[in-house]
């Protein structure tokens, strides 16, 4: 039911993030304790979390500066991992571009997988009504300041943190919440199952292409279940013909 004035929106998305924060803050201060590890400094740790606002691009940059990857590479990659946020600004565009710039450039710059996951639906089903941008800011708000003081946690409180706690497994878990409410239908199911899969067995690639290539293969995997399932000789089964009468 659409929201009756633009704090109860925001309030809302507020709420609905919090539940995923479990997942993030983890990643967070593994990012953090990562960076002054390689030697950064607490100033270029925050700079670097502020200017990229990515997690998994701002993780990947850390492994490649450790491993000595050349620069251009390194930038590469992080532009690679971030093309996922070029579809999520194109379905979001339609529902947000009304309105004014004091808006969509500090929502454009907080965009998140989570952010995302939880609004475009909202979004598109219309329940949202007329304060949909507040509740989004509520989802993206919520989750820039998370992942900001996660990853200042972990510049300053890294050291203390056991290696018992295997914070490294709530990464992939977070994603993976993420990922299971999203996948209803055969395509996202074939997305999910084909870029696993690959993401498995194309762990050990130089440069982290592992990533890369399980993305594409995810992609193309669900572009082919979707040209089968519209295909003219799938709409035309012979179950779906009537029988002449013997």
């Amino acid at each position: 039911m659409p929201y009756r004035t633009g704090r109860e929106a925001f309030m809302q998305g507020v709420r609905a993030l919090l539940p995923l924060s479990p997942g993030v803050v983890p990643f967070g201060l593994l990012t953090g304790v990562m960076a002054i590890n390689l030697g950064l400094s607490p100033g270029t740790t925050m700079g670097m979390t502020l200017l990229f606002y990515s997690g998994s691009a701002q993780m990947v940059a850390l492994q490649l500066l450790h491993t000595g990857v050349v620069p251009l590479a390194i930038v590469v990659t992080a532009l690679v991992i971030n093309l996922r946020f070029i579809m999520y600004s194109a379905s979001l565009a339609p529902h947000l571009h009304h309105l004014p710039r004091r808006w969509t450039w500090p929502l454009s710059y907080m965009l998140s997988d989570q952010s995302y996951a939880l609004s475009s639906l909202k979004l598109s089903s219309g329940e949202l009504g007329q304060f949909a941008h507040h509740y989004y800011a509520g989802t993206a708000i919520a989750m820039w300041l998370t992942w900001q003081l996660s990853v200042l946690a972990g510049v300053y409180l890294g050291a203390s943190i056991p290696d018992t706690w295997s914070l490294s497994f709530a990464i992939p878990l977070s994603f993976l919440a993420l990922l299971v409410p999203g996948i209803r239908s055969a395509a996202s199911l074939g997305a999910a199952s084909v870029g696993g899969l690959l993401a498995v067995f194309a762990v050990d690639m130089p440069y982290n292409l592992g990533l890369v290539t399980a993305s594409i293969g995810g992609v193309m995997a669900a572009l082919l279940i979707e040209r089968f399932r519209k295909s003219p000789l799938r709409e035309a089964q012979p179950h779906d013909v009537e029988r002449e009468p013997q």
